[in-house]
């Protein structure tokens, strides 16, 4: 019986092997081409977590090469790093390196909406922000460094004005 046991998993180890090399050799990756978090190695062992100050959480921003890039929504700290051709120095969504400007999200204003600040939003734009926030979360290679702790929206304060160049979500 013991015979029949190691000839199975004989089997099942060469069959094994074969699936990641055929992998590798048709697609280049060991996974056919799946990324998600579960390729992600951070996801078994995870960052010890941070929290920020808004102060803190602004020297990573990108404008240092010797640091990592770090964006914020709803308060969760990402590492982007991996992303440097997006959030880097000079690239398209800079803006929301070393902040959390989970607002401009779904605005797409930059001048006035890198805020935390979320009143005024629909239903639909807050549901749009929980699918960034999923897709930072799950993301092959982005992950999950901490929080930032966040100042008090103050209710007293005007809602944050839309600007007129605002580029909207892309559907």
């Amino acid at each position: 019986m013991s015979n029949v046991f190691l000839s199975i998993l004989q089997s099942f180890i060469i069959c094994l092997i074969t699936f990641f090399l055929s992998s590798y050799y048709f697609t280049e990756t060991w996974t056919w081409g799946y990324q998600n978090k579960w390729t992600n190695w951070r996801t078994y062992i995870p960052a010890h977590q941070i929290t920020f100050t808004v102060e803190e959480l602004a020297k990573y921003d990108g404008s240092d090469p010797n640091l990592p890039i770090y964006i914020s929504l709803f308060g969760e700290v990402f590492d982007v790093s991996s992303g440097v051709a997006y959030y880097g120095k000079g690239s398209g969504y800079n803006a929301f390196a070393g902040r959390d400007a989970t607002r401009a999200y779904v605005t797409g204003c930059f001048k006035t909406h890198l805020t935390h600040d979320l009143r005024g939003l629909t239903k639909e734009e807050l549901k749009s922000l929980e699918g960034w926030l999923e897709f930072y979360k799950n993301h092959h290679s982005y992950y999950k460094v901490g929080n930032v702790a966040l100042p008090p929206i103050d209710p007293n304060t005007p809602i944050p004005e839309p600007c007129n160049d605002n580029v909207g979500q892309k559907s």
